[in-house]
């Protein structure tokens, strides 16, 4: 494959629903462009898409898969993404290192949950779209009601460029009403007839022609005056109006295909390579400093690495864009990060599994390469003169954790190695070793994310793993004031130890007064602050220590050592061993010993009476709260409502989005543990949801009491 010029690339994501044949479409691409010979079968475990055991196992695609495919001396660098929503990281690193976006459509569904996630997407990165209806062949398509679906969610700008004379299983033939020509196929697809409209679609396609072209002319103020002055366009400058309404998202053109039977897909890929924007025309992409950078082929050298897979017998390969400059084979270039330096020995144009040997790649051009030393997914590689470095994709907070174990405990480190690997595949993976939970916790879009991940592990990597419910991360804290005093003596020949620490401890709210008297239990206690220290916890909240001791009862040396008890309190709180926070600790009063008394003293004496008094100041336990936002179709509105309330959810609006409604709610953590399968189960998985951390709030009382004694029955047994 030659060298293309970045004025002669253009970088497409492939988007749409699970079972809306993208897998068959690039299958239909690849045979017309002459990479494949013949055209494999998602059922046969055949497509070059889906080549990883795992999609053969779950027959779906897990993985992106690039294609460089060569067409009309174009290239087109295809991404060809995971319809399911449980791997959405594909779509989002797709969709940041391409300039437009085909969202493919299911004849039979029309407008789903998928479609609605993945535009979402290109609407927050600003990428064109594409609306692509496939499957035209099947019984229950009904493209009329597709383009309704498609104009009542995304608005006036949706415009048929295509339509079929008749969808079912008659399906043969389409109008485009941008070249006003009749394609029809035969059985096997492939080359179209093409010939003139026939009389009977003429005052359709025509109207069609006017809207298409009306459309194109609003784009470009030049063309508008055209337009209005000759009442017309040519095929050329619609082409120019579309582009540049595809560029401002001012259109979104729809065409038409059956990918299974190859017919459309060459007037298709015409259409992409005559009107795709190219990388040039799209706006430029900053650096973590905010400098735009051109991609032009003459610059200096800069490669963005997006992804890293391990494949079969290959080993890891390592996909990169070219941002800047040229790269060529046996370049030495810096890895930004790290400060290590790295030779691209082999560049490669990617067809799947395939790959082949290419000398160069100009800016904006999409590669892989292999045998890098030290690159990682996200890092950027420069050449010595150039201190560009990138880091533009964010990935979705995730929505699913189970904590994961290895069957025979001397694998733990195997396994963690093995996630860690897998991370650079998919960065939606996460996976924490969890001091306060004191377990291993693996994170993810879903439960068949997390399900894909354990396949993973027991079948390549060898390693039998467990799956158990993750721990919920509970706050403990105080409702009222309480004080306790304690002494720590100990004698046992020798020096001995000696502490006593008298203290008041009470809830703590931001910007809270210290008040000069306190009364507890018929005592009045006064308050002449010395010093006061704020700890900001990394768990959340803060703890507030007072240092009131006056007339030198203790040491202001041994104020430290107290503090660093009550922390250790803190860790550990006396109810469910939970996290404390939000407290305010004022030391009033205490004794120390000339010759006994020290920092580990004092520490257990601090550490004492936190406890006791903790004990006795109303302590509760604060639970974890999201807001959930649950994308879903009007008819399944009552059922989710009833679900999210029956898991103690607070409604706390509803809208309609696009042709979906969206719930919003208050939710507890405890609650949404396996809320992804429910959700699935509830609406046929034509819903989905996103959530994110709001706050701490208190568990309801009866509730606490079942953890309580959950957490001393535990204690008992162990």
């Amino acid at each position: 494959m030659k060298t293309y010029q970045t004025n002669e690339i253009k970088n497409i994501a492939l988007l749409g629903s699970s079972r809306s044949g993208k897998t068959t479409l690039v299958e239909a691409m690849l045979f017309e462009s002459g990479l494949l010979k013949r055209r494999g079968t998602v059922e046969e475990n055949t497509t070059a898409s889906d080549y990883f055991p795992v999609e053969h196992e779950y027959g779906y695609s897990v993985f992106t898969s690039l294609f460089g495919i060569e067409w009309n001396n174009k290239k087109l660098n295809v991404i060809d993404c995971p319809g399911a929503d449980d791997f959405i990281g594909g779509v989002v690193t797709a969709l940041n290192v391409t300039d437009t976006a085909i969202v493919l459509i299911n004849g039979q569904y029309g407008v789903e949950v998928g479609t609605q996630n993945h535009f979402r997407y290109t609407e927050k990165l600003n990428k064109p779209v594409i609306f692509l209806v496939n499957q035209l062949d099947h019984e229950k398509c009904d493209y009329d009601q597709i383009l309704e679906q498609l104009s009542d969610s995304y608005g006036s700008n949706v415009v048929p460029v295509q339509y079929p004379i008749e969808t079912g299983p008659n399906f043969n033939s389409i109008i485009d009403v941008l070249v006003m020509k009749k394609y029809t196929w035969g059985p096997e697809g492939g080359k179209p007839t093409i010939e003139d409209i026939p009389e009977s679609e003429l005052e359709k396609a025509q109207g069609l022609n006017k809207a298409l072209i009306e459309a194109a002319a609003e784009n470009d103020e030049g063309l508008m005056e055209k337009y209005f002055e000759q009442d017309s366009l040519s095929e050329d400058e619609m082409r120019e109006g579309i582009r540049k309404g595809l560029v401002a998202r001012g259109i979104f053109p729809v065409f038409c295909v059956c990918a299974g039977k190859d017919m459309g897909v060459r007037r298709f890929m015409e259409f992409l390579t005559n009107v795709v924007p190219f990388v040039s025309e799209m706006p430029k992409v900053e650096t973590v400093d905010g400098e735009a950078v051109e991609p032009c082929g003459k610059g200096s050298e800069s490669l963005y690495f997006f992804k890293t897979s391990v494949e079969p017998h290959i080993g890891e390969v390592s996909y990169f864009k070219v941002m800047s400059g040229t790269v060529h084979e046996g370049d030495e270039l810096f890895n930004v990060k790290k400060g290590s330096k790295e030779r691209m020995a082999q560049l490669y144009v990617a067809n799947g599994a395939e790959r082949t040997k290419v000398d160069s790649f100009q800016a904006g051009d999409i590669g892989a390469t292999v045998k890098l030393k030290d690159v990682r997914t996200g890092d950027t590689l420069n050449s010595k003169d150039c201190h560009y470095k990138f880091d533009f994709i964010k990935y979705p907070s995730p929505k699913y954790s189970r904590a994961i174990s290895a069957v025979n405990t001397g694998d733990t480190e195997k396994m963690m190695e093995a996630i860690s690997s897998m991370q650079e595949e998919d960065p939606t993976w996460v996976v924490i070793q969890s001091k306060e939970l004191r377990q291993i916790v693996v994170y993810g879009q879903g439960e068949f994310h997390l399900r894909t991940l354990k396949w993973r592990l027991e079948h390549n990597d060898k390693i039998p793993v467990e799956f158990s419910e993750t721990r919920i991360p509970y706050r403990e804290t105080i409702t009222k004031t309480a004080k306790a005093n304690y002494r720590h003596k100990k004698q046992s020949g020798g020096a001995g130890q000696f502490g006593e620490v008298s203290l008041i401890i009470e809830p703590y709210k931001e910007g809270s007064e210290i008040p000069s008297m306190y009364k507890l239990d018929g005592q009045e206690i006064k308050i002449s602050v010395r010093g006061v220290e704020e700890v900001k916890l990394d768990w959340g909240g803060k703890l507030v220590v007072v240092n009131s001791i006056v007339g030198g009862a203790i040491d202001a040396r041994f104020i430290p050592a107290i503090q660093k008890g009550i922390m250790e309190r803190m860790e550990r709180g006396p109810l469910t061993r939970s996290y404390a926070r939000d407290v305010r600790v004022i030391i009033y009063d205490g004794k120390m010993h000339p010759v006994d008394s020290n920092e580990v003293s004092f520490m257990l004496a601090g550490r004492h009476a936190f406890s006791e008094a903790f004990r006795n100041a109303g302590p509760k336990i604060l639970e974890p709260i999201y807001k959930v936002e649950v994308f879903v179709p009007a008819n399944y509105m009552g059922d989710v409502m009833s679900d999210l309330q029956g898991r103690r959810g607070i409604i706390m609006g509803m809208s309609s989005e696009k042709g979906y409604e969206k719930i919003e709610a208050m939710v507890p953590l405890k609650e949404m543990s396996s809320y992804s399968t429910a959700l699935s189960s509830l609406t046929g998985g034509r819903a989905s949801f996103i959530m994110k951390y709001a706050n701490y709030e208190l568990l309801p009382a009866d509730i606490q009491e079942k953890l309580i004694k959950e957490f001393e029955t535990k204690q008992s047994n162990e």
